[in-house]
């Protein structure tokens, strides 16, 4: 599968790291080049340094091949605009956004768009512990 990530903060990190390892080619898109280090030395994958809203720099990175696009910044605005650009203009095939604000992400996952929550996600998980269900140790 060939995969586009926008964001190489912790999570757009882990994904390309994982998804490289399983024998995917993966590119991530990141505005600041330093956030590439996270990516580790056995990293196999492609980095491209640049905004997810700008359509040069998505072509840089091969959004017109890709399988999937997943938007991991910080910004919402980002994540929500430049996955927007991935379905529409580029017809990627699988686009997830992750939204904070879960407003936003409800209101766009209403208008058919595929969104992670992890405000929602993270509310959920302590509510559980605090009603007695403990959660399971992490696999990952």
């Amino acid at each position: 599968m060939r995969v586009v990530i926008l964001g190489c903060g912790r999570v757009g990190s882990k994904l390309a790291t994982t998804l490289d390892g399983e024998g995917h080619q993966v590119t991530v898109i990141d505005k600041n080049a330093d956030q590439f280090r996270r990516l580790g030395s056995d990293f196999k994958g492609t980095a491209v340094v640049g905004t997810g809203i700008d359509e040069d720099v998505l072509l840089r990175a091969g959004i017109e091949q890709a399988d999937a696009f997943v938007a991991v910044t910080n910004g919402d605005n980002t994540n929500i605009m430049s996955a927007q650009m991935a379905k529409v203009i580029f017809n990627v095939p699988k686009v997830v956004a992750r939204i904070y604000d879960p407003v936003r992400e409800a209101t766009y996952h209403d208008l058919g768009m595929e969104t992670i929550c992890p405000t929602i996600l993270g509310a959920k998980a302590i509510q559980n512990v605090l009603e007695g269900n403990p959660l399971e140790p992490s696999v990952y």
